[in-house]
Order: structure tokens, then C-alpha cells, then sequence
């Protein structure tokens, strides 16, 4: 599997904790890039529950290791 941050935030809005299942479906209802549809689909645990993305891509980067600061307006 092959996520970019880019892929990756665009799950940030999705219903966690959440299935494989789930989640692909959330990404087709709101119309994410087919290559995160097939990065979901390339999952190999069915049942089990993710409740973050760090689940999925356990080197995430968080914003703090980005340097992005929501205060910095």
C-alpha cells in the first residue's frame, strides 16, 4: 500500500473507528482519488476496527512533525 498525506487527509473526515468495508465506502460516497480507494481495498485484515489513520499508516506524520501551525494566521 502506497499513501501520500495528500490520500491520507482525505479521511480525515471519516467515521471513526471504522471498517476496511467502511471506510472504502465513505471514500467512494465522497468521491476520493481511485488510487485511495485501491490502497483501501489492499487491506488485508477484514473485521478489524481502525479508529485513526495512524492505524492504517502507522508513520502518519502528525502536523507537529509537519511544522504546521494553525496559529500562525
Amino acid at each position: 500500500m502506497y499513501i501520500t498525506l495528500d490520500l491520507a487527509s482525505r479521511l480525515e473526515d471519516a467515521p471513526w473507528p471504522a471498517t476496511k468495508a467502511e471506510l472504502i465506502d465513505y471514500a467512494q460516497r465522497t468521491g476520493v482519488p481511485l488510487e485511495l480507494i485501491e490502497n483501501l481495498q489492499e487491506i488485508e485484515d477484514e473485521d478489524e476496527v481502525y479508529t485513526s489513520i495512524v492505524d492504517i499508516w502507522p508513520d502518519c506524520p502528525s502536523v507537529d512533525d509537519l511544522g504546521l501551525d494553525d496559529d500562525d494566521d
